[in-house]
């Protein structure tokens, strides 16, 4: 039994409703004829983003080609809270936290924020974003969808397991496994005194967005194993 679609083949990836009948949107129906060029027969797998999915076979309809098979949502729950940031940045951000695999994206306003949104145009932003989350699951043929939010930087603090990101923190650990990425200007005086646990990347100076992703790769590459998990060395 393949452990998800990546590992069962095919050319594309798409979410529909209903796993028993799947019947994927038109918008991404067009995306499989016009964009992939798929033909009748082809294999592709589809799923529900609630870790349901199964292979099928493209065509007018999508022939179920195997049984629904389940991916257990994996633990912990890994979330990156990052600040508003001007332009494109938020998509790209979103889109390549979705592809590493973190479960929960949150975009506040920090005190240094220089973008700032009401609540129609971060509805209508949320909205879109969610989009571009959706695509990037499909992309890298995820099973769980990734959920974005808009968040309180005070309310993201009194999460279990939080940590904010600085460049004076310790190394990501998955005991921290909800990290807060400050704006470009850094967090302010009054953010800086939240009692928080720090984690750090390194001694570089990052993008916000830089920052954000580099936090989602560490953590999501700890949770699969694919790192050894920091430990203090002192000589005998």
């Amino acid at each position: 039994m393949a452990a998800g679609p990546a590992a069962a083949g095919g050319r594309a990836h798409v979410f529909v409703d209903d796993l028993e009948h799947p019947a994927p949107a038109e918008a991404d129906r067009r995306h499989l004829e016009r964009v992939l060029r798929l033909r009748p027969g082809e294999a592709i797998t589809v799923s529900d983003g609630r870790g349901g999915w199964r292979p099928c076979r493209f065509g007018p309809e999508l022939a179920p080609d195997g049984p629904v098979e389940h991916v257990a949502r994996a633990h912990p729950v890994l979330t990156v809270a990052a600040a508003l940031t001007k332009g494109e940045r938020p998509e790209w951000t979103v889109q390549k936290l979705t592809e590493v695999g973190i479960d929960e994206i949150v975009l506040f306003v920090a005190q240094r924020s220089v973008v700032r949104w009401d609540d129609e145009r971060g509805s209508r932003t949320v909205e879109r974003l969610r989009r571009v989350a959706r695509e990037a699951a499909m992309q890298s043929r995820r099973t769980w969808l990734a959920d974005v939010a808009l968040g309180d930087f005070a309310d993201l603090c009194r999460r279990p397991g939080v940590a904010l990101a600085d460049i004076a923190g310790g190394p990501p650990s998955l005991a921290h496994p909800t990290v807060l990425v400050g704006p470009e200007g850094g967090w302010s005086d009054e953010e800086r005194v939240v009692l928080l646990p720090r984690v750090t990347l390194g001694p570089r100076v990052l993008r916000s967005e830089t920052a954000a992703i580099g936090v989602g790769v560490v953590l999501a590459a700890l949770r699969a194993g694919l790192l050894i998990p920091h430990t203090d060395v002192s000589d005998d």
